[in-house]
């Protein structure tokens, strides 16, 4: 697993995150033939060596080689993408983008998403950027991408709508759900940087764990005294603090699921990867009773998880916020009870006993076999494991099984 972290606390733009990648080691012949598979002959990339604010950075040049390009609606980019000879994951992490972004322009111009006929969605250097960059990130084998806070600009900009505030329309609809900050004067992300890091990075979090392998640096096109117009990425495998790992929390609210599906939905998602699924009683609008389900997600297994939300219950809508999560060590002793071997969690810190629990499935078995209630096993399991000195406080053994038991 590899993971990629984007540094966009100086702002963001297209071309600034493909020469950051590019700069991370992204092969280019890699990203020049999957641009080329989608607009064949329009456009020549062009990677050089920069300054920005003293510091060494790579800009890369999204030249046209062509005097009249096609404009090109959304319907029309979809075309393409679908016709392109691209790597599958390329071909659907551009297409998300894309789409994300005609979405954004519909709502800002109130028109039908798929006629949204605007540079920034069907101008050729937009699908360079946007398929260069899905094809650089797919070269590196990035597969948990995460980014900072991004810095937006303040002030206002010259458009073909007139001078606009900043950030304009399309970028501020685009970072809805994002962690934003201004800093500085000017336009500092464009709506393509913008769709690019919300719909590429899973979450919003600061630098995640990892050991670092490389760093690559991206320059837009201006040199601003006292801030480097850079985008940075962070190239590593990712790691953890002892006993913590990063997560991702999936929610959604529903109120009109048959409540006899939610054990079938709950156990779904578990099996499907989850670290843990729970439901929350609510109270919705017009005094509706409903639940938030909450899926508790690894970072890689968060589209998965979601995509399974969507096909396991009723809701239109997930949300999701990053997390992290401490676990006690953890192992499996056992012990005598009715004359059966009784599995013990054991969870553990700084090689002392903090949990000891019975595990209820096959407490519930052997309670079964004995026509005892479920409670008298348990009791019966937890006396035989404080005489064992299998309790709070006590030294963890050291030879606990890892495996849970069957």
């Amino acid at each position: 697993m590899r993971a990629a972290w984007i540094d966009a606390s100086c702002g963001v733009a297209g071309d600034m995150l493909l020469a950051a990648l590019l700069d991370a080691g992204a092969g280019l012949p890699a990203v020049r033939a999957a641009v080329d598979a989608v607009v064949p002959g329009e456009v020549r990339l062009i990677p050089e060596q920069v300054r920005r604010a003293g510091m060494r950075a790579t800009l890369v040049r999204v030249v046209p080689e062509r005097r009249d390009h096609a404009h090109r609606t959304w319907r029309d980019v979809k075309a393409l993408l679908a016709a392109a000879a691209l790597p599958g994951p390329v071909r659907e992490s551009a297409v998300a983008v894309f789409a994300r972004l005609a979405q954004a322009e519909a709502r800002v111009h109130d028109t039908d998403v798929q006629d949204v006929h605007f540079h920034e969605v069907g101008a050729w250097d937009s699908i360079a950027d946007i398929v260069g960059v899905c094809a650089a990130l797919h070269d590196l084998g990035a597969t948990d991408v995460s980014a900072g806070p991004v810095a937006v600009g303040s002030g206002r900009v010259a458009t073909a709508h007139g001078r606009l505030p900043v950030p304009v329309p399309a970028v501020a609809e685009l970072a809805a759900g994002w962690d934003i900050f201004a800093g500085g004067e000017g336009e500092s992300a464009t709506p393509t940087g913008m769709a690019l890091v919300t719909v590429l990075a899973g979450r919003c979090s600061p630098l995640p764990a990892m050991r670092l392998h490389t760093t690559g640096v991206g320059a837009g096109s201006r040199d601003t005294p006292g801030r480097p117009n850079v985008v940075r990425v962070l190239l590593g495998t990712p790691t953890a603090e002892p006993g913590t790992a990063e997560a991702v929390v999936l929610e959604a609210n529903i109120d009109d699921l048959d409540p006899r599906a939610w054990p079938g939905v709950l156990s779904a998602l578990l099996e499907a990867g989850a670290s843990d699924a729970w439901l929350v009683p609510i109270l919705m609008k017009k005094g509706r009773p409903a639940h938030t389900l909450c899926v508790l997600s690894p970072p890689g297994r968060a589209d998965a998880l979601r995509a399974a939300m969507f096909r396991l219950t009723s809701t239109l809508g997930v949300r999701e916020h990053p997390a992290r999560k401490t676990a006690l060590e953890r192992g499996w002793a056992h012990t005598d009870v009715l004359g059966a071997r009784l599995p013990i969690k054991i969870g553990h810190l700084d090689g002392a006993i903090v949990q000891a629990t019975p595990e209820f499935e096959h407490a519930a078995r052997l309670a079964a076999r004995h026509d005892l209630p479920v409670r008298a096993v348990l009791d019966a399991a937890v006396a035989a494991a404080h005489a064992a000195g299998l309790a709070h406080g006590a030294p963890a053994p050291p030879d606990l099984a890892t495996d849970p038991p069957a």
